[in-house]
């Protein structure tokens, strides 16, 4: 697209988001289940383009430019992908509507009240890679916000998410006039150079969603002037303490990396309290559990030198050398970084400068040192004795999942519904003016109102 064409939609997207604020939850649910009608409709359409980005994809698997894991992130025709996406539609559906809540209802004076009321953020930008399903999911989850938004996928989606973005809109074309959501609510891009012009328009978008790699997180952060909500790592750690179960450190350490070892809230670094590698066999269990589960183990040089005394011959090969990089590297593939502390602060002081301020755990059963843990780990989220996968809006009840932020402003962790609202101040008043307050003068009452007593 021309600068001026990008100005346009960017533009529309804005008059979108100001017509969708007034829209009702029932025009919403309304949209959202006539989106879901229409994709049903069109599966065969979206499948033929998928399987044209799957075989173009493939050959760019072989030729070394394109990771399995996004490959294998791109497919939506097979399983029931298709139908869990629709699926989530119904779910959003089911949600509340996050919009127009009172949080927070003051009386100023007996004839002045001022309300702090949920509203959308406006226009979003999402950008992403692979998994064309987030065309569906957020512009759903936009949508059931009362927000306008531009989607940008990956070139290794681009029929298909231009497929999924066209089948959306005519949904929305297809609406009754009184619904009142017009069809630029969601719009698509397809190039670089679509999405460097839209970083620079933040006269009219309102915020950025990334969703990807640690190189396009870190590109739209150091190249806009626009809030950013994302995360560039997925560093997750787990943490053996001296009083872990030992059955309960090999279920959670397996399953924090092998339940799905490309998504971002996978354990990458295992530490280890120095303790359980003094003549028992506990630890051992735990590195056996995840050997046997496929997976490299890249230790320091004592973790590793116990290990290769302890662990069966067949499975040493999968026990190497770590290098100080590998405790900041996100592997996304079976491969964990390995390291032993001397107490759960030294675990802490890890996790804190080399971790992403993701998801972290530790698995004891004293609760001091899990409160300890929890409490000074700078993450988005501390678990105590459960697998950091559980880092998922779904699994969080949030529905279907905007992104996971380790923002420390407006949202933080995986973001649903709430993290695409921001809330703005109104105040009802009887000709009321500032000049007739103050010392010797009317005094403000600053009192709670209670819902039941709400006139906005």
């Amino acid at each position: 697209m021309t600068t001026n064409q990008i100005v346009d939609l960017a533009r529309a997207s804005r008059l979108a988001s100001v017509s969708m604020q007034s829209v009702t939850d029932e025009q919403k649910n309304e949209a959202l289940l006539r989106i879901k009608q229409v994709l049903s409709e069109r599966q065969e359409e979206i499948f033929k383009a998928n399987e044209a980005d799957k075989k173009t994809a493939e050959e760019q698997v072989k030729a070394g430019k394109l990771s399995a894991s996004l490959f294998k992130r791109l497919d939506i025709c097979n399983g029931d992908k298709f139908a869990t996406i629709l699926s989530g539609v119904s779910d959003i559906v089911h949600l509340p509507d996050p919009t127009k809540k009172v949080t927070l209802a003051t009386k100023l004076d007996q004839d002045l009240e001022m309300y702090r009321v949920t509203v959308p953020v406006g226009v979003l930008l999402t950008i992403f890679e692979a998994r064309p399903e987030v065309v569906v999911n957020i512009s759903c989850l936009a949508l059931k916000s009362g927000n306008a938004v531009i989607l940008k996928g990956g070139k290794e989606a681009t029929q298909t998410n231009a497929v999924l973005a066209q089948v959306i809109q005519d949904a929305l074309a297809s609406l009754p006039k009184t619904n009142g959501i017009p069809k630029e609510a969601v719009q698509i891009v397809e190039t670089r150079e679509d999405i460097s012009a839209l970083l620079d328009l933040d006269r009219y978008v309102d915020l950025v969603v990334p969703r990807g790699s640690n190189s396009l997180v870190r590109y739209i952060q150091n190249n806009t002037r626009i809030p950013v909500l994302g995360h560039a790592d997925g560093i997750c750690s787990v943490y053996l303490d001296k009083e872990a179960d030992i059955t309960k450190a090999c279920r959670i350490a397996v399953d924090s990396k092998t339940n799905y070892p490309a998504a971002c809230n996978a354990a990458e670094t295992l530490l280890v309290h120095a303790s359980l590698l003094e003549g028992n066999d506990k630890f051992a269990k735990v590195a056996t559990a995840l050997l046997n589960a496929n997976v490299t183990l890249k230790c320091e040089e004592n973790v590793r030198s116990f290990l290769q005394s302890t662990v069966s011959a067949d499975l040493q090969a999968k026990v190497v050398a770590a290098v100080p990089e590998d405790f900041d590297t996100e592997f996304l593939d079976p491969i964990m970084a390995v390291k032993s502390v001397s107490d759960v602060n030294e675990a802490v002081e890890h996790i804190n400068e080399h971790g992403s301020k993701h998801t972290d755990c530790i698995v004891t059963e004293n609760e001091a040192t899990s409160d300890f843990f929890t409490t000074r780990v700078d993450a988005a989220g501390c678990y105590w004795n459960a697998s950091t996968r559980f880092a998922d809006g779904f699994r969080y009840g949030f529905g279907a999942e905007v992104g996971v932020s380790t923002n420390k402003t407006h949202a933080r962790g995986p973001v649903g519904l709430e993290g695409l609202v921001i809330y703005k101040y109104k105040i009802r008043g009887n000709g009321n003016i500032a000049g007739e307050y103050g010392s010797g003068k009317k005094q403000y009452l600053h009192e709670a109102i209670a819902p039941e007593n709400y006139s906005i």
